[in-house]
């Protein structure tokens, strides 16, 4: 699956993607750094990926753009699984990844339909609906780096990467709320949303404050349920995997400043200072659990 692209090309591509990770997505560039020198630049072509396909709808001004750009994804998937990576950085460092984890086509399609949500304004109809969307995206990402860590035998951690990503990936969602506002998306199951009385359009009006705090709330212990589950479970990850799943020793960190913030964490992001989550993840590697 080689690109026969020359060396100073493939410098570039791995410097863009490094610096696209460090630049959108600090936590799994800082995971990154516990990883072997080897590795380190499939993982961050694999997450540079991501980031692409997750921006869309950033980078397009209407939702058929946005398709049109998925569906580029697509075929540029389709044309490194032919040997035949388009002249982009992140395609070209992609194609070493897949080959290094051995991952599977699939994935990658269906992580960029399950992108084509993002789109739209429609509401996410239910917690199965929003399980399904961070399984097929937060959930496939843990999984295809474990499987470029670990080869084979992180097939052992598959259930475990599925209930970490759905964790991470509706904290970082509920994190998120203030910028999905302002695009008129809400990513609270419309289902959730029903038990307090609330429909998606309070929560972009932020009215109803009280109701709307419970609602996160019911949010939050599914994403701890998520998360204890995967902790349950932690020794199907095998030792050499542990960098996919350092992330995800955050989440308690980023749950507990949304406990504090309530129902303001639709009008303001979250933060937790940069040196407590690299601390929280260098406790983690040396533990060797999340």
């Amino acid at each position: 699956m080689g690109t026969g692209a020359t060396p100073e090309v493939t410098k570039d591509a791995a410097h863009y993607c490094s610096e696209l990770v460090r630049a959108a997505d600090k936590d799994r560039y800082l995971a990154n750094l516990f990883a072997p020198d080897d590795k380190r630049p499939h993982l961050m072509a694999l997450y540079a990926f991501s980031i692409e396909v997750a921006r869309v709808r950033e980078v397009t001004s209407e939702p058929a753009t946005g398709e049109f750009r998925l569906q580029w994804w697509r075929d540029t998937i389709e044309k490194i699984y032919d040997g035949a990576a388009p002249d982009h950085p992140v395609a070209q460092e992609l194609s070493g990844a897949i080959e290094a984890g051995n991952l599977s086509h699939k994935g990658f399609v269906n992580l960029i339909d399950a992108r084509a949500f993002d789109l739209y304004d429609d509401p996410m109809p239910s917690v199965a609906a929003l399980e399904g969307y961070l399984g097929e995206t937060s959930s496939a990402l843990i999984q295809m780096a474990a499987l470029i860590l670990a080869g084979p035998s992180a097939a052992l951690a598959a259930d475990v990467a599925g209930h970490a990503g759905v964790a991470y990936g509706m904290t970082g969602l509920i994190r998120a709320l203030p910028i999905h506002r302002s695009r008129g998306q809400c990513f609270v199951p419309a289902e959730l949303l029903a038990r307090s009385d609330l429909t998606a359009a309070d929560i972009m009006a932020g009215k109803r404050s009280a109701a709307i705090r419970i609602a996160l709330r019911e949010m939050r212990q599914l994403a701890r349920q998520h998360l204890f589950t995967a902790r349950e479970q932690s020794t199907n990850v095998p030792g050499q995997a542990l960098p996919a799943f350092l992330p995800v020793t955050l989440i308690d960190l980023y749950l507990k400043r949304l406990d504090k913030a309530g129902e303001g964490a639709i009008v303001k992001v979250v933060e937790v200072q940069q040196f407590r989550r690299q601390w929280r993840m260098l406790r983690a590697a040396f533990l060797k659990d999340f």
